[in-house]
């Protein structure tokens, strides 16, 4: 029966048909894949808020020491995941501090029609500094800020029929990040914009490496605001 099957519909329409079914299967992974990250992402922001609520209600001073830790997700341009950073931070006045940020961006994305891309990590090691607004004892604050180092790219894998098990590059990029957010006490809301320049490959074509952050997180340390 197979053999009466291909013999009938001949190989110029089942090569399409294999790979028209391989890219919906590749595709509904990668929708199951998201859907599964923000689920996981909304229960990580609930245990940072009760962890957060539950620490003592001190803001930042001079010459006082602090370390953040923040959980978020990335929007990538055809997908999206979480990312993750530790930051330790020294306060240089009442009202900045400078600070050295290491982070992780966990995503899978699907950059064109005929490319399925595994879930790829990158790193990033960034030197940052942040202005805060707040005014006197107040315990909340918001801030903008900003940062410059290296992103370390991952090696990504494609599945997809064209470009079977093809390896798209990896490598170091210098890039920059800014941010804005406000802190209510120990407890930290944050946007950020990641620049990291795209990466080349087949037939002139290229993936987008810089990416959006949402991210909840809490800081120990960094004393008091004073007025």
């Amino acid at each position: 029966m197979a053999s009466l099957f291909f013999s009938i519909l001949g190989s110029d329409l089942i090569i399409p048909l294999v790979y028209f079914i391989k890219t919906k299967i590749s595709r509904s992974k990668i929708n199951i894949n998201q859907a599964n990250n923000k689920k996981n992402m909304r229960k990580i922001l609930i245990v940072v808020v009760i962890i957060a609520l539950g620490l003592k209600v001190t803001a930042q001073e001079k010459a006082k020491f602090r370390v953040g830790l923040d959980f978020g997700y990335a929007f990538a341009k055809g997908g999206g995941g979480g990312l993750f950073s530790l930051e330790p931070k020294y306060n240089v006045t009442d009202h900045s501090n400078v600070g050295l940020r290491i982070g992780l961006a966990a995503y899978a994305r699907n950059i064109m029609s005929d490319i399925d891309l595994d879930i790829s990590v990158n790193s990033n090691i960034l030197a940052t500094y942040d202005y805060y607004f707040g005014k006197g004892n107040s315990s909340t604050s918001p801030f903008l800020g900003a940062g410059l180092g290296i992103y370390s790219l991952a090696s990504i894998k494609s599945d997809s029929f064209i470009y079977d098990e093809n390896e798209i590059g990896a490598g170091t990029e210098f890039g920059g990040m800014i941010r804005g957010g406000v802190e209510f006490g120990k407890l930290r809301l944050a946007l950020e914009y990641n620049m990291v320049p795209k990466t080349d490959f087949l037939l002139g074509r290229s993936i987008k490496n810089s990416y959006l952050g949402a991210s909840i997180g809490f800081y120990l340390g960094g004393g008091k605001w004073k007025k």
